[in-house]
């Protein structure tokens, strides 16, 4: 049976390998906590919000994450593929991301507001409803991934080949629409 916390804050702690593993953490708050070393194992939060936190290069293969905020924080190099996809809900705020991976989730109606999404995968992924807002998707993969209603429109440097991903109804600027004609080689004054 899994350790449960319930509404307890947390602050500039730097956890160890093992440190929160087999812990349940509900309507917890972290603010400046260092989750890099970890390496996590049946682990679930719950309504819970990470503040100014470093996730960078942390295993998170067996976590649930269910209704999770994430603001300023820097997430960069993090495979969420193997995450619990049961009531899979996450929101990033300001956040770096790059290199991370969604490959095969479903984040249906996730929001990701002014994030760094550099090379982030996302292939095989189901976007529907994905709101991008104000982020930078370069070099970000998004061959045969589900982007129907997605909103890209405040969002930049995205290459998506519409061959490849569904995106029926997504929302483009104009400006940056040339992101779609990429592969056609042509030019778009």
């Amino acid at each position: 049976m899994p350790e449960y916390f319930l509404d307890i804050e947390y602050k500039n702690i730097t956890y160890t390998e093992e440190e929160v593993n087999f812990k349940e953490f509900e309507s917890c708050t972290f603010s400046n906590c260092n989750f890099s070393h970890c390496v996590f194992v049946a682990v679930t939060f719950i309504d819970c919000t990470f503040n100014d936190c470093i996730f960078s290069e942390a295993k998170i293969n067996y976590v649930a994450f269910r209704t999770v905020i994430f603001n300023h924080c820097e997430i960069k190099e993090v495979n969420f593929a193997m995450c619990d996809k049961l009531i899979f809900e996450i929101a990033f705020n300001d956040c770096i991301l790059d290199f991370s991976k969604f490959y095969t989730l479903k984040i249906k109606r996730t929001s990701f507001t002014n994030c760094s999404l550099i090379a982030v995968d996302f292939m095989n992924t189901d976007l529907t409803e994905v709101v991008f807002d104000n982020c930078d998707l370069y070099r970000s993969e998004f061959a045969k991934a589900i982007a129907n209603k997605a909103n890209f429109q405040t969002s930049y440097n995205y290459t998506i080949d519409p061959t490849k991903t569904k995106i029926k109804k997504a929302i483009f600027s104009l400006e940056s629409v040339k992101g779609l004609l990429y592969k056609h080689d042509i030019i778009v004054n």
